[in-house]
C-alpha cells in the first residue's frame, strides 16, 4: 500500500495535514536523505525518513508489550487515575488500546495494540487462549483446590467457570501458585481462590496466548513486540511444551 506523503506523516502522529503540509514548506521533511517539500510524494514504507531529525515509522498495526505496575487503572483515559496509556510514550498512540484488563492492583503483562481482530481472538473464552498468572495465596494450597480449579468453580456468575489449571509452587501460611485460565471475567482468579475459602494478596499475569513477559522489562516500562512474538500471536497456536516452561 502506498500513501501520499502528508498523510503517511499524520498516521504516523507527527500532527494534522494541515500542519504536515506546513511541516514539509518549511523544509523541515527528508526521505532517503533529500529534502522533500512535496504533500502529494507517494510513500511505500520502504523509504527512510526523518522529521527534524528523527526518524519516521508509521505501521498500520503496532504492538507493545507493557508490564503493568500496580496502581495504574487498564483504561485509554481516566479523569482521576493514571492509566495504562499514561506510560506510553510514542508519538501516534491515540488509536492504541489495552487488550483485556488488570485490575488496578494486579502487575504483568498487557498488550497494547491497535488490532482489534486479534484483540477479540484473545479475549474470546470460545478461543481457549490461556492467560497465566502468578498468584500469592493466604493458607495453604492442596491437590483438593487444584482438582477444583481443574473442574470450574461456582464464583457467583450465571455460569461455572471454564476449568483452570492450578499449580503449586510453595504451599504454607502464604502459599505461592500459578494459575491459567481460559476467560477475563471480572476479577476472576480472585473470585477463584474466594471460593475455595482463600484470598489473593499479590497477582501478577505471566502470559498471555505464546506472549510472555520479557523478564528484563522493567515495571512500567513497554517495548515493541519482536516479529517473531507477532507472528505466534497471529498465528494463534501455543506448543504444549512452551506452555509447561511457562507455567509449569
Amino acid at each position: 500500500m502506498s500513501y501520499r506523503l502528508d498523510k503517511y506523516l499524520a498516521l504516523a502522529g507527527i500532527g494534522t495535514r494541515s500542519e504536515v503540509k506546513a511541516f514539509l514548506k518549511k523544509g523541515m521533511v527528508t526521505v532517503d536523505g533529500q529534502l522533500e517539500k512535496k504533500p502529494e510524494r507517494k510513500i511505500s514504507g520502504e523509504e527512510i525518513i526523518h522529521f527534524q531529525g528523527r526518524e519516521i515509522c508509521y505501521e498500520e498495526f503496532r504492538y507493545l508489550m507493557l508490564h503493568k505496575p500496580a496502581g495504574v487503572v487498564t483504561a485509554t483515559r481516566d479523569q482521576k487515575e493514571q492509566t495504562v496509556m499514561d506510560l506510553i510514550t510514542l508519538p501516534g498512540k491515540k488509536d492504541l488500546f489495552p487488550v483485556g484488563r488488570l485490575d488496578k492492583d494486579t502487575e504483568g503483562l498487557l498488550l497494547i495494540t491497535n488490532d482489534g481482530e486479534l484483540a477479540h481472538r484473545l479475549l474470546s473464552p470460545k478461543k481457549h487462549v490461556d492467560k497465566c498468572y502468578f498468584a500469592r495465596v493466604e493458607g495453604p494450597i492442596t491437590e483438593e483446590h487444584i482438582q477444583s480449579f481443574a473442574k470450574g468453580l461456582d464464583i457467583g456468575d450465571d455460569t461455572p467457570t471454564l476449568p483452570a489449571r492450578l499449580r503449586i509452587l510453595s504451599s504454607g501460611e502464604i502459599s505461592e501458585v500459578e494459575v491459567t485460565i481460559q476467560e477475563g471475567r471480572y476479577h476472576q482468579i480472585k473470585r477463584m481462590f474466594e471460593a475455595v475459602g482463600s484470598s489473593v494478596c499479590y497477582l501478577k499475569r505471566l502470559s498471555m496466548g505464546s506472549l510472555v513477559l520479557d523478564e528484563n522489562l522493567e515495571k512500567g516500562g513497554f517495548r515493541r513486540l519482536t516479529g517473531q512474538e507477532i507472528a505466534a500471536l497471529q498465528k494463534g497456536n501455543r506448543e504444549e511444551t512452551d506452555n509447561r516452561e511457562v507455567c509449569g
